[in-house]
């Protein structure tokens, strides 16, 4: 009696998960068909946080024209500081306000024209980028947010560090003698 009980359980187990893979895959079907569908069509989604969604006028907006969005500092000994000047234009139709500008990580700095740039005028953004205990590839960017659309701009600067040699390196405590 206990074997056919338990045999008809396993059964039902069985199809069960059976049945929970196929509800999956019809799931996974679904959600991929959403994704193409999202993909594929030009209309923004606003998100279900969003209280009210409007769109920006133009004529408060500024844009961003840079010469370029990537620098590349080639290959530089650990250690060595480089420092690049990423000039832009405001093609926008209102004065660009960049409100604030971060970097990838503490090894890099950045610097920028703090006040409001006029349609039509340049402003520049500074990266310097420490090399100190960096070595291998490296790729350190800053991300700028400002009145533009979209409001978040990344500059990114890649390069490669050659690290110092062992022998070279200064003693990392105090010496006893």
């Amino acid at each position: 009696m206990k074997i056919k009980f338990l045999s008809a359980m396993a059964v039902v187990v069985l199809l069960g998960a059976c049945n929970q893979k196929d509800d999956q895959g019809d799931k996974i079907k679904a959600l991929e068909e959403k994704i193409a569908q999202l993909e594929n069509s030009n209309t923004a989604v606003t998100p279900v946080n969003v209280q009210t969604a409007t769109t920006a006028d133009p004529s408060s907006l500024g844009a961003f024209e840079f010469k370029e969005m990537e620098y590349d500092f080639g290959t530089i000994n650990e250690g060595q500081v480089v420092e690049h000047v990423f000039n832009f234009t405001n093609n926008g139709q209102a004065p660009l306000v960049i409100s604030n500008i971060t970097a990838s990580c503490g090894c890099t700095s950045p610097d920028w024209t703090k006040s409001p740039v006029n349609p039509g005028e340049t402003g520049f953004v500074k990266v310097v980028f420490n090399s100190a205990a960096k070595s291998g590839s490296q790729a350190p960017t800053v991300t700028i947010q400002a009145n533009t659309n979209p409001t978040v701009t990344r500059l990114r600067m890649k390069g490669s560090v050659t690290p110092k040699l062992a022998g070279a390196a200064a003693p990392a405590g105090p010496l006893k003698r």
